[in-house]
């Protein structure tokens, strides 16, 4: 376990079970300074944000202490191994001491009527009861030889691993164990506090309470994400003492920040999303506090400082965190100052060049500029020579020019994204020079050129995205000497030649994309042989034939797997059986000519995407283990439609020779519920359509031509229920008496295709009718994709609309802006024989449909609107 033992900037010792101990050991290192070292500075801040949670040294050699300024040079590292050897004794002392020692009985009375006012759904305090040892309590720290309490640690206990990835269990037991309720005054009993920390709980609806305004010994008060909200107390102001402060992620807001001058001790400041629109003062406060360190105040709606307004330069600062706020260019005042390491001025509104930093900022470790800025520059030379920048990103904003071959200069990068933009020219070979680079994005600009040989030697890189350009040549077989590599994208560029074998051997690689590229060849298991740890295969539309062993078990587990446009056939793919963990599968236009077999139906873990489109699969399905999306189409299926999952949204089955009735896919109330589109079209079915259609109160769109239909258009199609037509009217632009009547208490289908059926007409709710024009899809039906293909594709849900009164501008804005979502299939439009067919759309078919529809109007009437979309 490696410690570091900070001597400058923040980053903080975490020591336990015992706090003191670290108090100790700083207090030795004070006197080994003055004995040893004038140039070592320790900050006192660094130990105040440990807590008891953490697990204790296991070992002194490992402990770092880095001496210097912030500024400093983390590889001149000084060791104190045998000092640091009194550790483990100086703890055990410490703790054994602690042991022995009964808290304050006025203390343990305070905590219990602290305690008393909190709600604690997981019983985090249940060791906090009436005559129990105060100082033994979770979360409480008492002084080593007064007794007194001295921290509380309340926080709630943070998830193993980021929230979208945390299991559901863990997420609901971390949502149980916030504290709620209210903050009991007794607190002020406690004299001697210094830390105190009740972050991540929720405590919603209230204030923070200006009691807190009255610890005056604390030096350390994180409030941060406990959902507090209202004006900040100016009589926090009041904490000299001071040093570490934390109110970020809460609904604060505060005019004025005249009250932070009165913490004279201040070191760290995040009042991270609170609402200082109206605090124009926040600069000259802020900069006047004479030991400030870090200061964050990202997402505070803080707009551009006046010029006229003097900027007294800070000395102290090291980082500067102002992302996510509405400033229109780069301050100027940042260049006073010089003691800077870290500067973050992403998802701003930015505009114009980069400034020329002329080396006013050299100790420079960390530069973001990135995303929702539009910085229209070159990289200017100023910036190739921060030869301490350890992290530089300048993606998503309007860059223009080539990569400067003086790139090699930041020779301390480890961190490089420049993604999102519109550079040119080509990647230079002085980025072999990088000898520390980790992390390399360049995707989407307009590089050409060949991938340059000089990046087998970046040893340490993990990450090398050069995704959406338009780079030629090779893949380099040198790639092999990237061992560290974990993510490797070339997708959707130029690139021929073959497959190189060399990717086979990195052994360490997640995430392999080359799709949507000019690759040839035949593709053998080897190519994967040492591929352990691959997660996610991207490597669609090349001209590939996969010819692995019949009795080929990949080396990995896959979870996403896209091989359209391969030849994988003409037997369905065995190795399949094989991955247990697979959710995205795409093997669409594969040439596989096989039944479909029964184990693939059977697979362990239901599917989120299931694309075998435009193969020529035989047989039937009795029951499809997809959550989200199927694409079946255009094979040769038979037999009764299959059994689907509720949750499912997109259903193409088109182009194959399914029979029987309708009822066994859509009246089973279970199945379909949340369906939104649904294509069976030119496939035997026959018989009426069932009049069972009130559930599916999602559907957006349906198709139903080409087949042998008979009988009425029964009432519940086309009908969903009210509360959908509510969802649709809230909020939009049209006139009044463009709505539905509540009383009517329905909405029509947004799409409705029964072309080709022999379906008489029906009544519907406002005298709408089922309709059909000819000659519409003439185009042989495209290729379909969607949900996060690499290629942009752009999305249009077409309304059509036959309804009296009728309009749902709403739904089309929200439909679009599904389709652009990274998790949405995008649309696409298609058919045969007079009908019309929606589904994704590839952009390798080179094809151009019109299509003309009229939105209805009051008196039922129909005018014609041209949509012209390019597949």
């Amino acid at each position: 376990m490696r410690m570091l033992l900070c001597l400058s900037g923040f980053e903080y010792a975490r020591f336990s079970p015992c706090i003191d101990a670290a108090y100790a050991i700083r207090e030795a290192l004070s006197w080994l300074k003055a004995l040893l070292f004038d140039n070592v500075v320790i900050g006192s801040n660094c130990l105040a944000v440990m807590t008891a949670w953490t697990p204790p040294i296991i070992d002194a050699s490992e402990i770092v202490v880095s001496h210097g300024n912030c500024n400093h040079d983390y590889s001149s590292s000084i060791s104190f191994f045998p000092f640091l050897l009194l550790i483990p004794a100086i703890c055990f002392s410490i703790c054994h001491a602690n042991s022995n020692l009964l808290c304050i009985q006025s203390e343990r009375e305070a905590l219990l009527k602290f305690k008393n006012h909190l709600i604690d759904p997981s019983k985090r305090l249940s060791s906090w009861v009436e005559g129990g040892d105060c100082c033994k309590w979770i979360g409480v720290v008492c002084h080593n030889s007064t007794g007194y309490v001295n921290q509380l640690h309340l926080a709630a206990p943070p998830l193993s691993q980021p929230d979208f990835d945390a299991p559901l269990a863990e997420w609901e037991a971390y949502v149980r164990s916030k504290l709620q309720g209210k903050i009991n005054p007794s607190l002020l009993e406690l004299k001697h506090l210094s830390s105190l920390d009740l972050s991540s709980n929720n405590f919603s609806s209230i204030h923070i309470p200006k009691i807190f305004g009255l610890l005056e010994s604390l030096t350390y008060l994180n409030l941060s994400y406990a959902q507090f909200q209202g004006a900040i107390p100016h009589n926090l102001g009041n904490l000299s003492k001071l040093q570490y402060f934390d109110l970020g992620g809460n609904d604060l807001k505060s005019k004025s920040l005249q009250w932070v001058s009165g913490l004279s001790s201040l070191q760290y400041l995040d009042l991270s999303y609170a609402d200082l629109h109206k605090a124009n003062d926040w600069v000259q406060v802020t900069f006047k506090l004479p030991s400030l360190l870090e200061l964050h105040l990202p997402g505070c709606d803080l707009e551009d400082v006046p010029s006229s307004i003097s900027v007294n330069s800070s000395k102290s600062l090291v980082v500067l965190d102002l992302s996510g706020n509405f400033l229109s260019s780069v301050p100027k005042w940042i260049f006073s100052l010089y003691g800077l390491v870290s500067i973050y001025l992403s998802e701003n509104s930015l505009e114009g060049p980069i400034p020329d930093y002329s080396g006013n900022i050299s100790f420079l470790e960390v530069l973001d500029l990135s995303g929702w800025n539009h910085l229209n520059s070159s990289i200017p030379n100023s910036l190739y020579s921060l030869n301490r920048l350890q992290f530089l990103s300048l993606s998503g904003n309007q860059l223009q020019g080539t990569i400067s071959s003086a790139i090699g200069n930041l020779s301390s990068v480890t961190h490089l994204y420049l993604s999102e933009n519109q550079l040119n020219g080509q990647i230079p070979l002085s980025i072999g020079e990088l000898s520390s680079l980790k992390l390399f994005d360049v995707s989407k600009n307009q590089l050409n050129g060949q991938i340059p040989l000089s990046i087998r030697q970046l040893s340490s890189l993990k990450l090398f995205d050069v995704s959406k350009n338009q780079l030629n040549g090779q893949i380099p077989l040198s790639i092999r000497q990237l061992s560290s590599l974990k993510l490797f994208d070339v997708s959707e560029n130029q690139l021929h030649g073959t497959f190189p074998l060399s990717i086979g051997e990195l052994s360490s690689l997640e995430y392999l994309g080359f799709g949507y590229n000019l690759l040839g060849g035949v593709v053998l298991e080897t190519h994967f042989s040492n591929l352990m740890r691959l997660i996610t295969l991207a490597a669609s539309h090349n001209r590939l034939r996969f010819e692995p062993n019949s009795s080929w078990i990949p080396s990995f587990q896959c979870e996403w797997i896209e091989l359209g446009d391969w030849y994988l056939g003409p037997k369905f793919p065995q190795w399949l059986k094989f991955q247990k963990k697979l959710s995205y599968l795409d093997i669409s236009n594969a040439g596989i000519l096989d039944v479909m077999p029964t184990w693939f139906l059977n697979l362990p873990t239901p599917f989120e995407y299931l694309n075998l489109s435009f193969n020529q699969l035989t047989g039937g399905i009795s029951y499809l283990n997809v959550r989200d999306t199927v694409d079946l189409s255009s094979n040769r299926l038979t037999g009764p439609f299959p059994r689907v999952l509720s949750t499912l949204r997109f259903l193409f089955l088109s182009n194959n020779s399914f029979s029987g009735s309708l009822s066994q896919l859509l009246c089973d109330s279970s199945s379909g519920k949340r369906m939104e589109v649904l294509y069976i079209d030119k496939n035997l079915i026959s018989g009426d359509i069932p009049d069972c259609w009130s559930h599916c109160q999602d559907l957006n769109i349906l198709n139903l031509g080409s087949n042998n239909l008979t009988g009425k258009i029964p009432p519940s199609l086309g009908l969903i229920y009210a509360r959908a037509q509510q969802a649709e009217t809230q909020g939009s632009n049209l006139p009044k008496q463009a709505h539905y009547s509540k009383a009517q208490q329905s909405l029509p289908l947004l799409l409705l295709f029964l072309c080709n059926c022999s379906i008489k007409q029906t009544e519907l709710k406002g005298k709408g009718s089922t309709f059909c024009f000819d000659g519409l899809a003439s185009e042989p039906h495209p290729r379909r994709r969607w949900i996060q293909t690499k290629r942009g594709i752009s999305s249009l849900f077409l309304l059509v609309l036959w309804l009296r009164r009728l309009s749902l501008r709403g739904r089309f804005k929200k439909r679009r802006q599904m389709g652009r979502s990274r998790v949405t299939p995008a649309t696409g439009l298609g058919g045969g024989d007079g009908g019309l067919g929606l589904g994704a759309v590839a952009e390798r078919e080179n094809q151009r449909v019109s299509l003309f529809f009229f939105l209805a109007s009051i008196s039922a009437s129909v005018s014609v609107r041209s949509l012209d979309y390019a597949h």
